[in-house]
């Protein structure tokens, strides 16, 4: 195997491999990125057999042909080479020779026999906008579980309707749930899938560089996700396993509701949260007539409060959250207000962006004994 490629283009593309490779792992050459040269493009490969990211180059073949190479050994020493054509030869023993101006170098590789072969991709059911996915996926993606043993929770429950997409997430502490309105016409009845946290960074960032005016083309079979982004392809694993009912979960009868200024509840939080309790980091909020006050007193270095102005409310409440679940959320918004929906000291609350906005997005916290 033999082609010349820009490097600048390269680095792109090989930057893309990174967040899928595996860096300890017990078959090599999953570490590795698999370059595939033929007629006027490579094509680089990375899986850890959950998710795979395929992406293209286009380059001058000399001679067809493919290999594995370190993924990140490859991305670091390309990096750092004059932004100028890159050649690359690949012997019979898959060392790659690489020269690039005055530089040459020499890389081992393994072959591609050992590299997993993909599934294809099935044709598309739909074409999400791309910058929907990175909407409800910045909304989403931070309330998933990370503990192992919740492997349901471990991603996020994406929904396809024929005039919507949602997706919610849970750590059994708090539920995101966004849902954006848009036809799918490629849909009839629901499709369902549990999306991997890892994935959905990766889509995320794929959605990202392909533009605001991209539409990213959904597949699917049986246990695989497809995500073409133009070039690029992105398949994951479906998790298995029943999703909660979030449906259940989703506060009816909060009818203590304030608005408040976004900024200001986040710099408040903020501020108090310094004297919360390290494990915990339990926030008391309690709502009075004409008064929202944060308090946190659970550090041996002092305490704290603020009080931010509120319109009336039928009646009083105290209740405790988690600071940090709360700046999440306020973190994922961008509109001016927000409104934080109370019903009493044991009932979740709820928060969600106030004012017009071209979805719907509401975030459930479970309340804290403090």
């Amino acid at each position: 195997m033999e082609f010349t490629v820009n490097k600048i283009e390269l680095v792109k593309e090989l930057s893309l491999s990174q967040g899928v490779v595996e860096k300890k792992t017990t078959i090599p050459v999953l570490s590795n990125v698999l370059i595939e040269a033929r007629e006027q493009e490579v094509t680089l490969t990375a899986t850890d057999l959950e998710l795979s990211v395929r992406s293209v180059c286009p380059a001058v073949v000399k001679r067809p042909g493919a290999t594995t190479l370190p993924a990140r050994k490859l991305l670091d020493y390309v990096r750092l080479l004059p932004d100028a054509d890159l050649h690359l030869k690949v012997s019979e023993t898959h060392a790659a020779s690489i020269t690039c101006g005055r530089s040459r170098t020499r890389i081992a590789g393994m072959s591609r026999e050992n590299f997993p072969e993909l599934p294809r991709m099935p044709a598309p059911v739909a074409q999400v906008p791309a910058p929907m996915l990175v909407n409800i996926i910045s909304k989403t993606v931070f309330a998933i579980s990370t503990e192992g043993s919740r492997y349901t929770l471990n991603g996020a429950l994406l929904i396809l309707k024929p005039d919507s997409i949602i997706m919610v997430s849970t750590d059994g502490h708090r539920l995101a749930y966004v849902e954006a309105p848009h036809s799918f016409e490629g849909i009839s009845g629901q499709m369902r899938a549990l999306v991997a946290k890892k994935a959905m960074t990766e889509i995320q960032r794929l959605a990202m560089e392909a533009g605001p005016n991209a539409t990213v083309a959904l597949a699917s079979d049986e246990n695989q996700l497809f995500f073409q982004f133009g070039a690029r392809l992105l398949i994951t694993r479906k998790l298995t396993g029943q999703f909660p009912d979030y449906d259940r979960v989703l506060p009816r009868e909060n009818d203590r509701i304030v608005t408040l200024i976004r900024t200001e509840l986040e710099a408040a939080i903020q501020r108090v949260s310094q004297f919360a309790d390290e494990r915990s980091h339990a926030v008391r909020v309690a709502l009075s007539p004409g008064e929202l006050k944060l308090t946190c007193s659970g550090s041996e270095s002092g305490e704290s409060e603020e009080t931010l102005p509120v319109e009336s409310v039928a009646a009083e409440v105290q209740i405790g959250f988690n600071a940090q679940y709360l700046l999440d959320f306020l973190r994922a918004v961008s509109t001016e207000n927000v409104q934080l929906e109370l019903k009493d000291e044991q009932s979740a609350g709820q928060l969600r962006p106030s004012g017009e906005t071209d979805y719907q997005y509401r975030y459930v916290v479970m309340p804290m004994r403090i």
